[in-house]
């Protein structure tokens, strides 16, 4: 518990962040023990973000995320941060009353040392601040001010005590024996981890559901590996997308190797009323191919009621991007390689050379693990690291109930820089 002192007002605050963050606050010799974030203000151009190694779901997590919980108690009653303005264009260089304000921001939350000072200059030790402060909400670190940077900013510290509080309730769900090796997919920050022991072994970004397809909670195992797989569409996407995008272009199908079929039957394209609902009587299956097919070269089969699945993209570029609610349900794996290679561990074709091969030969190959893995869809929209990082992500299917805006909406509603809305989508089906 922290000791509570009489001071209020921004100074109170500035210690506050230095006494209450002490992974984040930099000691008198300089370093930072156990820091995700190494400052170090003799050279502020090369702080990085390391990744902590510590499960989401993990007794140490939980209890780093209550500790937390204490410490954002403290700093609402201290009256929380100010929220900052006119700051979206702010960068290395920038001179403003803002950048003042940014300063003072970036102190209470434990993104910037205290002793940074009050300058009205973008700096290198801001810069930094802010890619820190990015870092710890998912979003792409430029160390440059945009909307969705200044929208995060501005949640409200009572509101992100809330998330906090409920999500050391849902990381309490998850406190009993997951396994020796199991599979997290946290949906809020489209974010996927392999768990060996107590440790992450391997993590992967990910593209999760839409807000309207969204990607269920739920527990599952990881049964089999499918290479090279055909894609089924859905009815659902052959109402929604395929029909659409067939009136629009008569070659869309072909162009992306996706044959009808009446049951055992091929039919082609020009037999078929795209102006009616007669699509959705046929059977549409996409051959396999890394380049066009909509689970590019791996399927990760996961049994479940929902009919979801993992897989690899053909549409790398979303990885890159902030928002990555993009699939009809399913998730889309950043680096399926090393995923599936950590996923058959034990067996014949965890090899890489093994994996590439199969791939390059384009034929159906099915895999099976060594046993099947545990795999958890979680929704965590908050949590802390045991060396005092706290992350925070939108939540973006609003199940948290907080009231929080959410800077992801104000990137569906700019358009992902790298997403391509013509990209064949995957879907809840085999």
């Amino acid at each position: 518990m922290l000791t509570r002192v009489s001071l209020t007002g921004s100074l109170g605050l500035a210690l506050l962040a230095a006494t209450a963050f002490p992974a984040l606050a930099q000691d008198r010799g300089g370093s930072l023990a156990q820091a995700e974030w190494a400052q170090n203000y003799d050279s502020a151009a090369t702080m990085r973000v390391q990744r902590s190694n510590t499960p989401i779901l993990s007794p140490q997590t939980l209890a780093a995320t209550e500790q937390m919980v204490e410490r954002y108690r403290d700093i609402v009653a201290r009256g929380g941060w100010q929220a900052v303005a006119g700051a979206e264009r702010l960068r290395v260089g920038s001179k403003s009353p803002a950048v003042t304000a940014l300063r003072q921001r970036l102190i209470v939350s434990g993104d910037l040392d205290p002793a940074a000072g009050s300058s009205p200059v973008y700096d290198s030790y801001v810069e930094a601040g802010v890619r820190r402060f990015q870092a710890r909400h998912g979003l792409n670190q430029t160390g440059a001010m945009n909307v969705t940077t200044v929208q995060a900013m501005n949640v409200p510290a009572d509101v992100r005590l809330r998330q906090l509080e409920l999500n050391a309730v849902r990381l309490r769900s998850y406190s009993g024996n997951l396994g020796e090796r199991y599979v997290i997919v946290n949906i809020p920050a489209a974010l996927v981890e392999t768990v060996d022991g107590d440790h992450v072994a391997t993590r992967h970004a990910a593209g999760v559901g839409k807000i309207d397809r969204q990607s269920p909670i739920m527990n599952a195992k990881i049964q089999e590996v499918n290479f090279n797989p055909y894609w089924t569409v859905p009815a659902s996407i052959i109402k929604k997308d395929l029909i659409p995008k067939m009136q629009k272009d008569p070659a869309y199908l072909t162009d992306n190797k996706i044959r009808i079929f009446n049951g055992d039957r091929e039919i082609p394209p020009s037999q078929v009323n795209w102006h009616s609902d007669e699509a959705t009587r046929y059977r549409f299956r996409q051959d396999p191919g890394v380049d066009l097919n909509s689970m590019g070269f791996v399927r990760i089969n996961i049994p479940n009621p929902h009919g979801v699945y993992m897989h690899d993209t053909p549409a790398k570029g979303i990885f890159g991007d902030d928002f990555r609610f993009v699939s009809s349900g399913c998730v889309r794996v950043q680096n399926v390689r090393e995923y599936v290679s950590w996923i058959l561990q034990g067996t014949p074709n965890a090899n890489p050379d093994t994996i590439e091969a199969i791939i390059q030969g384009g034929q159906r190959v099915d895999a099976r693990p060594v046993a099947p893995i545990p795999v958890y869809w979680t929704y965590i929209t908050a949590w802390s690291t045991p060396d005092g990082l706290v992350q925070f992500r939108d939540d973006i299917y609003k199940r948290d109930g907080a009231g929080a805006p959410t800077a992801s909406m104000a990137a569906a509603a700019a358009g992902p820089r790298n997403f391509n809305p013509d990209a064949p989508d995957d879907d809840q089906t085999n």
